[in-house]
């Protein structure tokens, strides 16, 4: 579960009504990736903004960005390996690399795109879910 403030919260909240809760409206406009953080600024499709400032910048730690990463299995594929000992053969995940490793260094730029898109949906559903839960609670 990745640490969301409440001024993100409400400033995400915003930016969902604004697209009229179409979230296939909101858009990745730039990324920017440290060794703590993975940096997305976000705008709406239809209504481009014409600087960088104008877009909401929402921070991510990059240990909840490997999470994704691992939990989508990203940085990984379903493949066979022979056990060492026994000598027959499984199905098993076969990772490619650590994930924020895979990420920087073994990821297509459509996986990096498609890696940013999974963080920005978990990030979206986690808020909705939140949400939702907190309006049921009694």
């Amino acid at each position: 579960m990745m640490k969301i403030s409440q001024k993100l919260k409400s400033q995400l909240w915003w930016l969902i009504i604004s697209v009229d809760y179409d979230y296939s409206r909101i858009t990745i406009a730039e990324h920017d990736l440290t060794d703590e953080v993975l940096t997305l600024w976000l705008e709406d499709k239809q209504d481009f903004k014409n600087s960088i400032d104008e877009c909401l910048q929402v921070d991510i730690r990059v240990r909840d960005m490997a999470r994704i990463i691992k939990a989508e299995g990203l940085n990984s594929y379903e493949g066979t390996k022979l056990h060492p000992t026994k000598n027959f053969a499984y199905k098993a995940r076969i990772e490619i690399n650590t994930p924020v490793q895979w990420y920087k260094d073994d990821a297509s730029l459509l996986e990096q795109q498609w890696t940013r898109e999974a963080v920005l949906k978990a990030l979206l559903t986690q808020l909705v879910e939140a949400g939702a839960a907190s309006d049921y609670t009694y």
